[in-house]
């Protein structure tokens, strides 16, 4: 008998060693908090552009698939004027494409490319989201031409300290420019890359541009 309860006292010693291990650790470990994504695509509809739009709305559609049912996207159109075309959940495929074969069709009336304005607008969108609670995210697609009028252009020597103004509020901004020629990045690169760093800025030409998913998942916290 005494035997039985000197076994039974080791056992149950035992199980509270272990138990308080468990809980130990089970307390030390950090469950990441899940924080929604608000991506704001800038979509060049522009004539420079016509030839590889339908590549760049594919794309534009993987990436969303990609994203989770509680992030949020807006697609913002670039041609002569910049305007929204689309909000809403990403995994709303017929929406988007909807939205896309009704905005995004060549206008021969049209000439220019406000990017600049584009930008605005998005940087703006960043803000409100920011405020609602999101991660937000500008992904610039398209070739970065110069066309129409220069108001509505980048200004490249000022878009490092808008830039600058939008991180004193959303921190974790990540941008991505894809599409464009290298020549046109490398010009990104050098202006963006003291502002946003390596890892919150993503280019890459159409040549590369499928590795650049994962960059820029990463750059959201996923």
């Amino acid at each position: 008998m005494n035997k039985r309860l000197i076994i039974l006292g080791f056992l149950i010693l035992a199980f509270c060693v272990i138990g308080k291990l468990l809980w130990v650790g089970l307390k030390s470990i950090k469950v990441d908090e899940f924080h929604p994504a608000a991506v704001i695509f800038v979509v060049d509809s522009s004539a420079s552009n016509q030839s590889k739009l339908d590549e760049q709305k594919d794309f534009l559609k993987q990436m969303c698939k990609l994203l989770d049912p509680e992030d949020q996207i807006k697609i913002i159109k670039v041609s002569e004027d910049s305007y929204l075309i689309y909000e809403g959940t990403p995994h709303n495929s017929s929406g988007i494409t909807k939205a896309m074969s009704a905005f995004t069709k060549y206008d021969e009336t049209e000439y220019g490319t406000a990017y600049g304005e584009a930008l605005k607008k998005a940087f703006s969108h960043v803000l409100t989201m920011k405020k609602e609670g999101y991660i937000p995210a500008v992904v610039v697609i398209g070739d970065l031409e110069n066309e129409g009028a220069i108001e509505k252009q980048i200004n490249w020597d000022l878009l490092p300290e808008n830039v600058k103004k939008v991180q004193e509020y959303v921190p974790e901004l990540a941008m991505a420019f894809l599409y464009a020629h290298p020549q046109k990045l490398d010009n990104v690169k050098e202006k963006l890359t003291p502002v946003l760093g390596e890892t919150k800025l993503i280019i890459s030409p159409e040549q590369n541009v499928d590795k650049s998913t994962r960059k820029f998942l990463q750059a959201i916290g996923r």
